[in-house]
């Protein structure tokens, strides 16, 4: 009972919420770069939220179901087909055996996860199933996949159609509707280093756009836009940074750090994503134009929490919608 992959994406693995307790051995925490999209999708089949999903770039893998399975989709869209049929985000399907998966075309998003009931045969590394591709461990023999992988399930459904079902996941408080004419905001607190900025460049980087460069990945996203300068050469010694931070490089180029950020660096550290703005952060696509704002701690705080009970609701009523599901139908 597994799913096989007919087809190798670009960069596409195993993840869960990360690794964590661990960096200050040198050890990157990895895990999803959108944790929401990761819960809603679990949250859909009646997992734990922080199950480990598959994370997907475009272009895609190709998948076939050896048996049949519950799965759930989330994040971006990159127009699934099941059978040469769409089917949809953020819905539960139920996909019968030798049925196929295949992405024809980004319409949004750069990051989609797949989550299937029950999850995958894994064993955990230091608490976690993510991949580390530097280590080469987690996820499925440390690496991205390939065709011709086989990715074991832990749970075995007897059924014989494919269906759709009726309940939808709202998402519309975790992402930013985009357009080319708009920009989306994102909410950061204020960094350690942020005074290490001249004043020009610290109003510029609270009032000038940045785009997201081509030269971004799970590492790092890469800002272009106006360069920003320290009002004096100061050197940091090499101190901890994490998920979300926004570094300034010696060019003055803003850099926000993704899930396989470093354990540490010695660049200025002048905002922090927040925690209820990283999946509008990572979802958008090069040359998407952002900009930055700053709130409180507190305000952070409460932001994540409105989204947490979100997504605990959403998992409750899952679960209580899937006890009505008979497999066998």
């Amino acid at each position: 009972m597994s799913i096989e992959v007919i087809k190798a994406g670009m960069g596409d693995s195993v993840q869960d919420q990360g690794r964590f307790g661990v960096q200050h051995l040198g050890i990157n925490p990895n895990g999803v770069m959108d944790q929401n999209a990761m819960m809603i999708a679990n949250a859909l089949v009646g997992n734990e939220l922080k199950d480990a999903v598959l994370e997907m770039s475009f272009p895609a893998p190709t998948f076939c179901f050896t048996r049949p399975a519950l799965i759930a989709l989330s994040g971006a869209d990159f127009t699934a087909k099941l059978n040469g049929k769409s089917i949809p985000l953020n819905q539960p399907v139920r996909v019968a055996s030798g049925s196929e998966l295949k992405f024809t075309k980004v319409v949004d998003g750069v990051w989609c996860y797949l989550a299937v009931r029950g999850g995958f045969e894994i064993h955990d590394w230091l608490g976690s199933k993510s991949t580390n591709t530097k280590a080469n461990v987690g996820g499925l023999d440390g690496r991205f996949l390939k065709k011709g992988d086989r990715l074991d399930l832990k749970v075995s459904m007897e059924v014989a159609e494919t269906k759709v079902f009726p309940w939808r996941a709202n998402v519309s408080e975790f992402y930013t509707p985009r357009s080319s004419s708009t920009q989306t905001m994102i909410r950061c607190i204020q960094g350690n280093e942020f005074d290490w900025l001249t004043k020009k460049s610290k109003q510029d980087f609270l009032k000038k756009e940045f785009t997201i460069s081509r030269q971004s990945d799970r590492m790092g996203y890469r800002l272009a836009g106006t360069s920003l300068k320290q009002s004096q050469k100061q050197e940091l010694l090499s101190t901890a940074v994490s998920f979300g931070t926004i570094q300034v490089l010696p060019n003055g180029e803003p850099i926000a750090l993704m899930a396989d950020h470093q354990t540490t660096g010695g660049y200025p550290r002048i905002a922090h994503v927040i925690g209820a703005d990283r999946s509008r952060l990572v979802q958008g696509r090069p040359n998407e134009r952002i900009s930055f704002s700053f709130v409180s701690i507190q305000e952070a705080e409460d932001l994540l929490m409105i989204q947490e009970r979100s997504l605990r609701q959403l998992q409750k009523a899952c679960k209580f919608k899937l006890q009505e599901i008979d497999y066998d139908d």
